[in-house]
């Protein structure tokens, strides 16, 4: 069982974040993060509180690797990265984007058929 700098980064692996996205995510900067996730530091209960209320972390798995992962179902940090460059582009763009969910849609219908 990893210690809890490795069940940070494995938080962070699930999310594919990097540790730049990742401490922006929790509000702390990279490289108090980065030092915390590489061993250089030990977490504080601060950041810790913040990983599990923005990821929806179980705290007994962080601190002592026991339980499951998720204390309930993780946030989908996908669908936040997507709605985040929909609400960046112009009206144009987002109809183009609603169009092609539509066609990658109708495509994973088609493949699941198969």
């Amino acid at each position: 069982m990893p210690h809890i700098h490795g069940r940070l980064k494995e938080i962070r692996k699930y999310f594919d974040l990097s540790i730049r996205e990742f401490s922006k995510e929790i509000y702390f900067s990279y490289s108090l993060y980065a030092k915390v996730e590489h061993g250089d530091r030990e977490p504080t209960d601060r950041i810790i509180e913040l990983i599990c209320s923005r990821f929806k972390v179980n705290k007994e798995w962080i601190l002592k690797g026991t339980g499951d992962m998720f204390a309930s179902p993780p946030p989908d940090v996908r669908l936040e990265k997507l709605l985040e460059v929909y609400n960046m582009v112009d009206d144009s763009l987002k109809n183009c984007m609603v169009k092609q969910s539509k066609v990658l849609l109708e495509l994973h219908k088609e493949r699941s058929k198969e």
